[in-house]
């Protein structure tokens, strides 16, 4: 195989367009989700208690009032769910082509396995993100403000996990539609952000590696219009006194 098919290979394999995917998702999520909230602020209690108060299935003049804000409130709900789903697989887009950035060759079942396997979830895709993070062989002295950052995610991400599966469900007397306000919105934002600062941070690496590999003896020369000047004092090959 030629050296140009190679680098145009390895250029088509950069992650820096899923990374814009997961910018775009993760914004969208929290937009949603913050909308969802501030129904469930404004709206929300009111709203079950009105269908309480119908036994879940509005019928009659009277339900008439309810029936927009369910609507609304199940539209917001979709929203919820879609942009998560999306976020989700361009994130997981994101870190396959991160791998395979730095090896063609890694397989996109650690990924998988990473984030769908019960227990190991909880610490393999940090694992895995730190894992891209040493092959793109950053510079010395970075690896201190790469783990905080990374530790940040992590926890934030697990924070938001616990408000979610664990908080939420626990908490039934609120009498809410979902339950879900301002400490879930909060920390499913910190996670987002951090989220995308990893994401930056390793698209940003990689692409210098990529532009170091390119400026590698043998893999692309300047070329200069300009013809060699002698060195002050030779003597010029062919020149007669």
């Amino acid at each position: 195989m030629a050296r140009g098919e190679i680098n145009v290979r390895y250029t088509q394999a950069s992650p820096a367009r899923a990374a814009s995917a997961v910018y775009v998702t993760l914004t969208a999520q929290i937009l949603s989700l913050g909308a969802l909230v501030s129904f469930e602020l404004s709206r929300g209690r009111r709203l079950a208690a009105e269908l309480a108060a119908f036994g879940g299935r509005p019928q009659g003049a009277d339900a008439e009032a309810v029936v927009g804000a369910v609507t609304l409130f199940a539209v917001l709900m979709m929203l919820v769910a879609v942009t998560t789903v999306a976020a989700a697989a361009a994130y997981v887009t994101w870190l396959v082509r991160a791998r395979q950035a730095n090896d063609r060759s890694a397989a996109t079942a650690p990924v998988a396995a990473a984030w769908l396997l019960p227990g190991v979830n909880l610490v393999a895709p940090a694992v895995l993100v730190d894992e891209v993070w040493r092959g793109t062989r950053p510079p010395a002295g970075r690896r201190g403000r790469w783990l905080a950052l990374l530790g940040s995610w992590w926890a934030a991400w697990l924070g938001t996990l616990a408000l979610f599966t664990i908080r939420l469900p626990l908490d039934a007397s609120a009498g809410d539609l979902t339950g879900v306000g301002v400490p879930e919105l909060a920390c499913a934002s910190v996670a987002a952000l951090l989220c995308a600062g990893t994401v930056r941070e390793l698209t940003r690496l990689q692409r210098a590696a990529r532009s170091a590999r390119v400026v590698e003896p043998g893999t692309l020369r300047a070329f200069s219009p300009q013809s060699p000047q002698p060195a002050p004092g030779s003597t010029a090959v062919g020149r007669t006194s």
